[in-house]
Parts: structure tokens; sequence; C-alpha cells
């Protein structure tokens, strides 16, 4: 089973993540995007460029999940472990498809064209929604990712992928104090995995 974690930046995801890392046991595997490999590396690199192409930027986040696909998420999946990645496929689909609004049309759909053929789909996905507002003031805004309004795109853009598939998601309030976040992530993830 596949199970994500999606947010926007400042949801306090990568958080909670980390707190599953730390309390589950078993046969789990825990991952990234972007991965600690190269592809990755220059995944944060193209991030921290505020030049960066847009359009080639996505196609660095592309070949990242591709080889976090073969490297490290089939095996697992193969191994009959969990796998539980901090983003995934719905972060691109979000996030780049608020970058490249303005060149391509439909951008959402366009990425998740390029990615249908090779992606492995999450089994099940768990929001952590806060407000653009709060999640901009949380994160700081370091990076071009992370102003308020750009985020307020991405918002949408996973309220989209919500609506597309309901099933999958399970929205949490991440405006919570932490504790609570993070009680509500473990029966989220307990009632996944129950099922």
């Amino acid at each position: 089973m596949l199970v994500t974690l999606e947010g926007i930046d400042g949801s306090g995801k990568t958080s909670a993540w980390n707190h599953l890392r730390e309390t589950r046991s078993g046969p789990l595997t825990f991952t990234r995007e972007p991965t600690d490999s190269w592809y990755g590396d220059a995944v944060r690199r193209s991030i921290g460029a505020d030049e960066a192409d847009s359009l080639a930027e996505l196609f660095l986040f592309t070949a990242d999940h591709a080889a976090h696909l073969s490297e490290t998420i089939r095996p697992a999946l193969e191994r009959d472990e969990v796998v539980i990645s901090d983003r995934y496929s719905d972060s691109r689909y979000a996030y780049q498809g608020a970058a490249i609004a303005d060149r391509i049309e439909r951008p959402v759909e366009y990425i998740m064209g390029i990615h249908q053929p090779f992606t492995r789909p999450p089994d099940a996905t768990i929001y952590l929604d806060v407000d653009p507002a709060t999640g901009a003031r949380r994160s700081g805004t370091t990076n071009k990712l992370e102003g308020q309004e750009f985020l307020g795109h991405v918002a949408q853009n996973y309220e989209r992928l919500i609506d597309r598939e309901p099933d999958r998601f399970v929205r949490i309030d991440a405006t919570a104090d932490q504790s609570s976040v993070f009680e509500a992530v473990d029966e989220a993830l307990d009632r996944i995995l129950d099922a």
C-alpha cells in the first residue's frame, strides 16, 4: 500500500511524516519527494533559482519521480511493505500545475497526462489542510514556491484533485495545534491500514 502526505508549504506535512517515522514500526518504508538522489538535488537547485524555467523544472521533478518509483517505491511494494511518502505525484500536479499555468492550457491535466503512463497512484492520501496565508507565514516564504499568492493557486489545484478522487483523500485540519494534528494523522493512518 502506498500512502502519501500532501499539503501546501507550511501545512505541517513533513512534521507529521517525521512523527509517523519516529512512532511507527513494522514493514514500512518512509520516503519523500524530492528524493535524496542527484535528481532530487537538481530539483532543489532549481527551486532555489528564481530564474529557473518553470517547464524545465516540471521535467526535473518528473525525472526525480520516475527514479523514485523504480528505486524505492516499487521495490518496497514488491516486498509487501507499506510506503509512506512525504509528497508524491499530487504535489507535482498542484505545484507545477500552478507554476506553468501561464504557459500551458489545462496544466494539471497536462502534467497528469505526462505521469499517467508510468506513475503508480497512491492508495490513500492524508491531506493537511491549511489556508495559504497561514502556510506562507509558517514556511517563511524562503523560495518562489512559498509565497501566499502562489500557495493560493496550489491550494486550488489540490481542491480540484480532491474533487476528482474524494475517497482517496483524508482531510485533516492543519490549523490545529501540533499534537492534535499528529493524533488526527495517526487515526487516519490506522483507518487506512485497517481498511
